[in-house]
């Protein structure tokens, strides 16, 4: 069940957001709902934060203050690099290329992990796919910008999907886990990734990814590479999608053919079916401290974003 009737009486951005992807409706003709949408002092926060976009170290990838994760939440809205906030922050993203066309960001590993123990430009396999998204979403050009950056990326992929795997920048660090196992918060930002660039939706990486995700939902019980698990937290729902969690997951896979006919997918998807309201509404089931204040940051009422994130992965999933 679709309640459009709930997200389009919700605030602003939320509105926006329906209007642009769920009612195909113009941005040209949005531009009244747009304003109310950029005089939100939350956004505008975020906007703020995107101008000095190197500026917290990215050592926590679950770290709501991470400007990557603020620029895709607002390109996700449906911004733009029409904003100058968004186009500063793209701008700085490609002052940082190594020679491959992977985009770094500002970390410091200590030396006792395997690092330099410096704060240094660098990547790693789970930020380096966020900012090669970001920058398919903010429209920049695919051959120049992006293309060289997924090909380089692609070479480690593997039989179960991707290692944890980082730039020589970096030194030998490596997550805790064996060094032959997949690292599944890496397999599920490159198969983000790929899912924005429909040639790859049938390549080996993606039905790699594909395959491994699913047999580690398969294997919950038993198998948790570099401490990731699809227990109890990871099933409950949770917004935006910034972690390895089921609305994370069951969004990715979403976009792929392969990935809807699978009976393990199914079975994920029923679990968020299941968690649906008489009304077609979710509730979050657990949330991020610092996204106090949005409707995604409490767990007492229906949440239109999670709302929003849910029924468009139900949609995107019938027969």
């Amino acid at each position: 069940m679709v309640n459009l009737n709930f997200l389009l009486d919700s605030e602003p951005w939320i509105q926006y957001l329906v209007n642009l992807n769920m009612l195909d409706k113009n941005k040209k003709d949005l531009a009244e709902l747009r304003k109310a949408v950029l005089a939100d002092k939350r956004i505008q926060t975020y906007l703020d934060d995107l101008t000095d976009f190197h500026s917290i170290l990215v050592t926590n990838h679950k770290n709501p203050d991470l400007p990557i994760l603020k620029l895709h939440f607002l390109l996700d809205i449906g911004l733009d690099t029409d904003i100058p906030q968004i186009k500063v922050a793209v701008d700085q993203i490609k002052a940082h290329k190594d020679e491959n066309g992977v985009y770094q960001s500002l970390t410091n590993i200590p030396k006792h992990y395997g690092g330099t123990g410096a704060d240094i430009f660098a990547w790693c396999l789970c930020d380096a796919p966020l900012l090669l998204s970001a920058l398919i979403k903010a429209g920049c050009d695919y051959n120049s910008d992006i293309k060289p950056g997924v090909d380089y990326l692609l070479t480690f992929v593997r039989e179960n999907g991707f290692p944890c795997t980082v730039s020589q920048e970096l030194g030998k660090f490596r997550g805790p886990g064996s060094k032959g196992e997949l690292c599944p918060n890496a397999t599920l930002k490159m198969l983000r990734l790929l899912s924005l660039i429909p040639d790859y939706h049938n390549s080996t990486a993606a039905n790699n990814c594909i395959s491994s995700l699913l047999q580690l939902w398969e294997d919950s019980e038993t198998r948790h590479p570099y401490q990731f698990y699809m227990g109890t937290d990871f099933r409950k729902l949770k917004a935006p999608m910034i972690w390895y969690d089921i609305v994370s997951i069951t969004d990715c896979l979403s976009y792929f053919e392969q990935a809807k006919k699978d009976s393990r997918f199914r079975k994920m998807l029923t679990i968020i079916e299941q968690k649906q309201d008489e009304e077609g509404l979710f509730v979050p089931e657990s949330v991020f401290l610092k996204y106090k204040g949005w409707d995604f940051g409490q767990k007492k009422k229906p949440s239109p974003y999670l709302t929003y994130l849910c029924i468009n992965i139900l949609e995107r999933c019938k027969n």
